[in-house]
């Protein structure tokens, strides 16, 4: 009998349903014993998120400084953990991030084999980057990366997203698509969990080889990535202004943030699209390093 642990923390509901089509094949086998558990915040986030209150934790998400999280009620060895987390500002959601460094963790995932879920807009890749710092820390075996990404251009994610964060609404307005990830890839995640299953029957886990290649588990935007570092190096200059504001709330924090709203629109208005465009331009004369760029962080599944 294998024991699987499916750990994930969702506030919408998407990546919950992204982990259930995942765990389903594997909840139908025989020998494959499931446990599925949430990652709460002993202080429950909010959502949709207030304006203010979702800037406020930016500085804490972007330098993984995590949250108090509840015990979890695990009494079992497993011999893989699914790991299922969304990307806030490029980075682990925070109660994940609390999880991975709590006490629970150091003795769960040390020397275990991890697949990673990310469900999340099309800008991910630091976030796993910090992902893999956060196992390797754990002495965790990261053998597999699953990354679904909203539908619609990048473009239109940059006003489909906040607005789902902010308001809750997803649905399509004016000439912007649906936030979120489209229900058919959702459903197609499944095949995740088949593969998951036949590797766990045959002990495939215990090798240091990846378990989803050529599944089209991991495809990576090349580019959005150079985009994706210049928005990181500006965010942790922003969190560092933020943080010397004020605490959490403070009347100080929300001028800094009120400031950094109004810059974060214009960049997005302006900078975002030139460079963009500036990259694709450059895109014939790069191709070799940007092919190499991509399959590094495409690693370890692979498309």
């Amino acid at each position: 009998m294998k024991n699987v642990l499916i750990l994930y923390y969702s506030q919408s509901g998407q990546l919950q349903s992204v982990m259930d089509q995942i765990v389903a094949p594997l909840a139908l086998c025989d020998s494959i014993q499931c446990d599925y558990q949430k990652i709460e915040p002993e202080t429950p986030y909010p959502y949709p998120w207030p304006f203010y209150k979702f800037f406020n934790v930016f500085p804490e998400a972007v330098y993984l400084d995590g949250c108090p999280i509840k015990q979890l009620e695990l009494k079992k060895e497993y011999d893989l953990i699914i790991l299922g987390y969304t990307s806030w500002f490029l980075s682990p959601s925070i109660p994940v991030t609390g999880f991975l460094k709590s006490d629970q963790a150091k003795k769960l995932f040390k020397n275990k084999p991890v697949v990673t879920v990310i469900a999340c807009r099309d800008m991910w890749l630091i976030a796993q980057e910090k992902m893999k710092g956060l196992l390797k820390d754990l002495d965790a075996r990261l053998i597999d990366n699953v990354v679904l990404t909203d539908q619609g251009k990048s473009i239109y994610t940059f006003i489909t997203t906040p607005r789902w964060m902010l308001t809750g609404k997803k649905n399509a307005f004016w000439f912007f698509p649906p936030a979120g990830v489209h229900e058919k890839e959702i459903a197609s995640a499944s095949r995740f969990g088949d593969r998951l299953c036949k590797a766990l029957q045959h002990d495939e886990e215990r090798s240091t080889l990846p378990l989803l290649s050529n599944m089209g588990a991991v495809t990576v935007n090349g580019k959005l990535i150079a985009t994706e570092h210049i928005a990181h190096r500006s965010f942790l200059i922003w969190s560092k202004l933020i943080k010397k504001a004020g605490p959490q709330d403070s009347k100080g924090r929300n001028v800094v943030i009120t400031i950094y709203a109004i810059f974060l629109f214009i960049l997005i208005l302006t900078v975002v699209p030139l460079n963009m465009l500036f990259r694709w331009l450059l895109s014939p004369v790069r191709k070799k390093s940007l092919a190499e760029t991509i399959d590094y962080y495409e690693q370890p599944s692979g498309n």
